[in-house]
């Protein structure tokens, strides 16, 4: 059985730091039906980003808040992650995504003018990251049913960072080496902001 239940509570020091091997590999599948130890595993994510975001429980703790959590974060070689977010139009967005796959996406690009973060980074690195503006993703839901689902904006840019972690890929491989600022060419993009 995995540590990560409902009676446990991750904290920093359970967060994988860059460099760490699993960081870098595709992560594995999960069975579908999913297990009860997924389910807890997946609701035990979600939980630390509940608390990540809650001013009183994340200054207790120490607690960098953040929007999304992937297995591989953790330590779990499992193709799962859960996300907590609220978008530009300040509605709340709540998932936990097994076995998550793009299946299309627009051609028009954006970026977060500020960067992105991560859990898993603990310095500032700046530089454009460019997500595709609109996503469509095939996943199985905690019920293990299948499901599509549609993102776009902010949205979009916290699926594509998580599904990058679970193909062994860092954001800041996404800005450009020679010039961090440069956007890419060819392409329609804009500051989401």
């Amino acid at each position: 059985m995995s540590k990560f239940d409902s009676n446990y509570m991750i904290t920093m020091k359970d967060i994988v730091k860059e460099g760490a091997q699993i960081l870098r590999k595709t992560t594995t599948e999960v069975q579908i039906p999913i297990s009860a130890e997924v389910r807890e595993e997946l609701l035990c994510m979600l939980q630390y980003l509940k608390n990540s975001q809650d001013p009183t429980i994340s200054k207790k703790f120490k607690l960098r808040p953040g929007s999304g959590l992937s297995a591989n974060q953790i330590g779990l070689d499992k193709q799962m992650f859960a996300v907590l977010f609220n978008d530009e139009k300040d509605q709340d967005y709540e998932f936990m995504l097994i076995n998550p796959k793009i299946i299309s996406h627009s051609i028009n690009m954006i970026y977060l003018p500020e960067g992105e973060g991560c859990l898993s980074v603990n310095r500032a690195v700046n530089g454009i990251v460019p997500r595709y503006e609109r996503i469509k993703v095939k996943a199985y839901n905690i019920a293990g049913k299948e499901v599509i689902l549609s993102f776009k904006g902010y949205g979009s840019i916290v699926m594509q960072h998580e599904i990058d972690h679970l193909n062994g890929i860092m954001f800041y491989d996404r800005i450009n080496k020679k010039n961090p600022y440069k956007l890419p060419d060819n392409v329609v993009i804009e500051s989401l902001y």
